[in-house]
């Protein structure tokens, strides 16, 4: 089996064609691949079909640049430091987007179908809620399950009469993305992933998922990693590429290692509530600087270092908290 690629972001972001399936490691405001979700709007990817079980400040920003075809998750929002996503809502209300709402069970449950390598998982969750209502099947009202596209199923769900005790259960159906993007803390020189702090779906994501791309604050020695297995979280033949990066996952935060930047959120939540304002923030902290390094250059040693954390404590002790 091939061992994972050490490659610069732009090459493994350029990987990625028009029209592919994506999901993101991290949970809403943690450990999110920002550094990645900027180079994907430089790179101006199109019609990116997003699965996720929970949305967040970076597909918030996919949406506002017009990266996103389909959008299907449970919530996307950037938790106390802005509310929902504000482009992803106007773009919904303006019918700019496709989109496809499940509750978070069910979200989670496509990609871990997908991960053990079955069609789908069966669930009584949400029977009775609006979401299995076939009126609310935005895909099939949109002629899109058909079967000619690839990434979406002929059916939302199925409901299912189960033969051992008669009773009613739906089947939701696996979702397997081209792409996975992850940042973590570590990754080994041969893929092996440390994630420190809470996995989330991560695992789900990753197995589920045709090829990953994992983006990590350090590239150390496997034999560094083999000296306390446990704290591993997968082997390294799920890896296809490695890029070292720190602080890539700003403006959201990384166990241990920094702070979510609220002031910075809070000022992208506030400042894109139009495309107007989208594309002037776009201009200034994306296409304003050629790559993911001036963008540290831009914020400042000053800023980083004030939402890094403390080793000691495992968070930031210089931050202005309540």
């Amino acid at each position: 089996m091939a061992r994972p690629q050490h490659v610069s972001l732009t090459e493994a972001i350029g990987q990625i064609k028009d029209g592919d399936m994506l999901t993101f490691g991290g949970f809403t405001v943690w450990r999110r691949p920002m550094a990645a979700i900027y180079e994907i709007i430089r790179q101006k990817k199109r019609s990116l079909h997003l699965v996720e079980v929970n949305g967040g400040t970076h597909d918030d920003m996919l949406v506002g640049a017009g990266c996103v075809g389909v959008w299907e998750s449970c919530w996307s929002g950037h938790e106390l430091y802005g509310k929902l996503g504000g482009n992803l809502a106007r773009k919904i209300e303006n019918k700019e987007i496709l989109y496809e709402d499940w509750s978070h069970i069910h979200a989670l449950y496509r990609l871990a179908a997908a991960a053990k390598g079955v069609p789908f998982l069966p669930t009584y969750s949400a029977i009775g809620c609006d979401m299995l209502n076939p009126e609310n099947d935005n895909l099939g009202k949109a002629g899109l399950r058909d079967g000619s596209n690839r990434h979406i199923g002929k059916h939302k769900f199925i409901t299912y009469k189960e033969p051992f005790t008669d009773s009613e259960i739906t089947l939701i159906p696996a979702a397997s993305p081209d792409w996975c993007i992850t940042h973590v803390q570590m990754v080994g020189e041969e893929g092996t992933v440390r994630v420190d702090g809470l996995r989330f779906s991560d695992e789900e994501a990753i197995k589920a998922s045709k090829h990953n791309i994992i983006i990590a604050e350090q590239v150390v020695p496997e034999e560094y990693l083999r000296r306390e297995p446990t704290r591993n979280m997968l082997p390294g033949y799920f890896v296809d590429y490695i890029v070292e990066l720190p602080w890539g996952a700003h403006p959201t935060g990384l166990y241990g290692a920094y702070e979510p930047d609220g002031p910075f959120i809070n000022d992208f939540f506030k400042s894109t509530r139009t495309q107007e304002g989208f594309d002037q923030w776009a201009e200034e902290w994306i296409f304003g600087v050629k790559d993911f390094g001036e963008y540290l250059s831009k914020l400042g040693i000053t800023r980083l270092e004030n939402l890094r954390a403390n080793p000691a404590l495992g968070y930031s002790s210089k931050l202005k908290r309540g």
